[in-house]
């Protein structure tokens, strides 16, 4: 039998986020697993090159760690009940960072939803959820908004 006893969510902490949580909880309610809710805030290092002092960058990611973490706190406690869960705020490039953090801390499965973006935007924004399914070492389960309940 497949036994799952820790789960990474990766939630963006948008209004889509709580019917990716239900899965995550659900699941770790019927495992008794453990789950961990990641956030992960963008560096924007990228921009450094564009005439942009390094120091108004950094002020500007911290401010986004500083609001996520508030965000976290109260997600996690509306969301999170029954279960023993955490939050984590990272910054860097999502999908990156989602698959780092899943194999040092060797998580038995990835919760995350999808955009379920298409054409253009596919292009040009990528899929995060597309590349933690195909480098992920564990199974990955994706959320599309379409298919969330929502209450």
């Amino acid at each position: 039998m497949v036994e799952i006893k820790k789960i990474l969510c990766c939630v963006d902490l948008s209004d889509f986020s709580p019917a990716v949580a239900d899965y995550a909880v659900s699941l770790a309610q019927r495992f008794e697993a453990d789950v961990l809710f990641a956030y992960v805030a963008p560096s924007l290092s990228q921009y450094v090159g564009f005439h942009v002092p390094p120091s108004s960058i950094d002020n500007f990611v911290n401010e986004i760690v500083s609001g996520a973490e508030g965000a976290m706190n109260k997600f996690i406690a509306e969301h999170c009940r029954g279960v023993s869960c955490q939050g984590r705020i990272i910054t860097g490039y999502a999908a990156e960072e989602i698959l780092a953090l899943a194999a040092a801390e060797d998580f038995d499965l990835i919760v995350m939803g999808t955009h379920g973006r298409k054409g253009i935007d596919r292009i040009l924004f990528g899929s995060v959820a597309e590349k933690v399914v195909k480098s992920a070492r564990c199974p990955v389960l994706t959320i599309r908004p379409s298919e969330a309940k929502q209450d």
